[in-house]
């Protein structure tokens, strides 16, 4: 009985909490034409202390998303543009020599802001691309020999166009592994088209005015983080995961010539926060089978190493994540 009455606390609880989620959506709604799952995905990350990676063509507005959830928020936000002859100085910040005061001292990048949009991250070379990791991962960053501590919240939010185009630099595993959610963005529908032009030719593009704090969205994270998981939810992540390491397990052999390496244990506890996340902005104060299949894929796409073999029969970890969501068993 006392767990059901800490369900109802909770929920309750989550009522007052995710307000401000039904505000940053409409604000979201109200610049972003469609784009429902890119919305979702933007809040569930930033609810999980997660960071982003959106990919999709050019013009799909995934920049124009990422910097409406800044405005949204009343934070510190800025923006790299990275390209092949950016340098990892241009990110995190360096030393610089003060003649007045004949010392050096440290002049911090853009990277120390609540909200850091690497814009095009594939654009750069892997030293730049790795001087976002030691950011992402532990909230600091080393200027000669000081360490700095970011700003909290702190999200990481990038965007790249597909890898087949030209002039781009793969993101090596450890940095793609790094970031929370892969979220790959389709075409908008042929009515969210016509909606799309009517709203810019008419040059009818809304003020966005800040609806929450920093403060606020670290209270929420810690009421999302007594979202409660049972035994039988985290078995089943736990299952998802390990069927992407040994498929053969699962009555999934055929996926073994497929796949050269499974998701990391990050891949669970990701998927675990992620749920956790969804659950709350569903207004709900307990995690159920759903909430992990409807983030999943984006949890799971980046994680799976595909081998030669996939590659040459074109079958795409999507494909893959699909088939291990439809044989695991759910609780």
């Amino acid at each position: 009985m006392a767990e059901s009455l800490d369900i109802r606390e909770l929920n309750r609880l989550i009522e007052q909490q995710s307000a401000f989620v039904t505000n940053l959506t409409t604000g979201m709604k109200g610049v972003i034409v469609g784009q429902k799952h890119l919305v979702e995905s933007l809040l569930i990350s930033l609810l999980s202390d997660g960071h982003i990676l959106l990919e999709g063509v050019p013009g799909l507005a995934k920049t124009l998303a990422i910097k409406t959830l800044a405005q949204l928020v009343d934070a510190a936000y800025s923006r790299i543009q990275f390209t092949p002859d950016l340098l990892p100085a241009d990110v995190v910040g360096t030393l610089v020599y003060s003649q007045k005061e004949e010392n050096f001292q440290v002049k911090k990048g853009p990277v120390f802001a609540n909200f850091v949009l690497a814009d095009e991250i594939n654009r750069a070379p892997a030293k730049v691309q790795s001087a976002l990791l030691e950011a992402m991962q532990e909230h600091q960053v080393t200027i000669g020999e000081k360490t700095f501590p970011l700003p909290n919240p702190f999200l990481v939010m990038a965007t790249q166009n597909p890898i087949e185009q030209e002039g781009t630099y793969q993101l090596p595993e450890a940095q793609v592994d790094r970031f929370m959610l892969k979220v790959v963005i389709d075409y908008p529908t042929l009515e969210e088209e016509k909606l799309i032009i009517r709203e810019n030719i008419q040059g009818r593009l809304p003020k966005v005015l800040p609806v929450t704090t920093a403060e606020e969205i670290l209270k929420a994270r810690e009421v999302v983080n007594q979202v409660y998981i049972d035994e039988k939810i985290e078995q089943y992540i736990a299952d998802l995961v390990f069927a992407s390491r040994y498929p053969e397990r699962y009555q999934l052999g055929e996926l073994k010539s497929l796949i050269n390496y499974g998701g990391s244990p990050r891949a669970s506890i990701n998927l675990a926060k992620a749920a956790r996340a969804y659950a709350f902005i569903k207004h709900r104060g307990y995690v159920v089978p759903e909430d992990v299949r409807a983030v999943v894929h984006d949890v799971m796409i980046h994680r799976i190493g595909l081998s030669y073999e996939a590659e040459a029969g074109n079958v795409t970890s999507e494909e893959i994540v699909s088939k291990i969501v439809n044989k695991v068993e759910v609780p």
